[in-house]
């Protein structure tokens, strides 16, 4: 089989700052069965001014803006080591996307790979700076037009160098998404999936924001490399993130069903697979005896019928039969073999 569908469960901020929950959010990634975990590294003065309103999703009843709220999100760079550590510990791979420079620098030293958010998408000399660590690149093009993500292709491949190989990541990666949390399935917009296959030579991944699991089963389908799942440890906690996410047992789910799609795409050969084989005996047809026949009769049409089972000549040679003679008897209804005929 191809490589297997690489799934990312996305804590991003569901941790609420805390990082008891935060472990614990690693704990549900492996028990679902995800293949990483990923948290958002950023230090929240670098990300937001402090005129940012919040996002509508993000509205609660508080009036804080959003460079507030980011605060009360963060986490240390010190505990970021501890989370990479447990993850090992755990058999789970740890990611995190920095929002900041200080963050890109900080993570160069502890993930993989760097996810980039769509946020900053357009944001190229940032991109640039991302690009020169030469790691590779998740980038989620969420908001933007395919002329925009031609621009960030660009600004990336101009400036990655011997980039270090991995068996879980391709250079670069594009994340097709929509940014709305949740998205309404009407706008998942999953076949700009295949636009961004056929327009760039790189491998398409698949953030999934909508609620439930078919929005990632069709993507996979439509041959997603990667997809990612925000996810959270209760949707009713307080936060901007948590009612758009998936519980533990809806991750678990969506790991099981992405499992079971990319077994059931196979191979994309059309031919009889192994399950089918003694099925076509009994589903199949076969030249039959249409009455009891007698050895030296030269067989015609009216003497053959097309029945089950399928384990004697295919109907597809019934022609080849014709004016041939019988050198035994048939009973009705036996099927007939090339052995029968002179």
């Amino acid at each position: 089989m191809k490589n297997k569908v690489f799934i990312i469960a996305e804590a991003g901020v569901n941790h609420n700052g805390k990082k008891d929950i935060a472990l614990r959010m690693v704990d549900a990634a492996c028990k679902a069965g995800a293949d990483a975990i990923k948290f958002q590294t950023f230090k929240a003065e670098k990300l937001a001014s402090r005129m940012a309103k919040k996002a509508p999703y993000q509205e609660n009843k508080s009036k804080e803006g959003q460079l507030e709220m980011l605060k009360k999100l963060q986490l240390p760079p010190r505990f970021f080591k501890r989370l990479k550590k447990y993850c090992e510990n755990k058999g789970i791979l740890f990611l995190s996307t920095p929002f900041d420079y200080k963050s890109v620098d900080f993570l160069n030293k502890i993930v993989p790979a760097y996810k980039i958010s769509s946020g900053d998408l357009n944001n190229l000399p940032f991109l640039k700076y991302i690009a020169q660590k030469n790691k590779p690149i998740l980038l989620s093009t969420g908001m933007a037009t395919l002329k925009e993500v031609k621009e960030a292709v660009k600004i990336i491949t101009n400036n990655q160098r011997c980039v270090k190989k991995d068996a879980r990541f391709k250079s670069l990666t594009l994340m097709h998404c929509t940014t709305s949390y949740p998205c309404p399935h009407k706008e998942a917009n999953l076949l700009a999936i295949r636009t961004l296959k056929k327009e760039f030579r790189y491998p398409v991944g698949y953030s999934d924001h909508t609620k439930g699991v078919e929005a990632s089963v069709a993507a996979v389908a439509l041959g997603a490399t990667i997809i990612e799942k925000h996810f959270t440890l209760d949707k009713n906690m307080s936060g901007p993130d948590h009612k758009a996410s998936a519980e533990p047992k809806e991750l678990k789910q969506l790991v099981s069903v992405i499992r079971n799609t990319e077994v059931g795409l196979g191979s994309g050969i059309k031919r009889p697979q192994s399950c089918e084989k003694e099925n076509m005996k009994a589903a199949r047809k076969s030249l039959v005896a249409a009455r009891d026949l007698k050895a030296g009769e030269k067989i015609s049409r009216l003497m053959i019928e097309i029945k089950r089972p399928g384990s004697g000549i295919a109907p597809v040679k019934l022609d080849k039969i014709i004016g041939k003679t019988l050198k035994r008897n048939k009973l009705k209804d036996e099927l007939l073999d090339w052995k029968d005929f002179k």
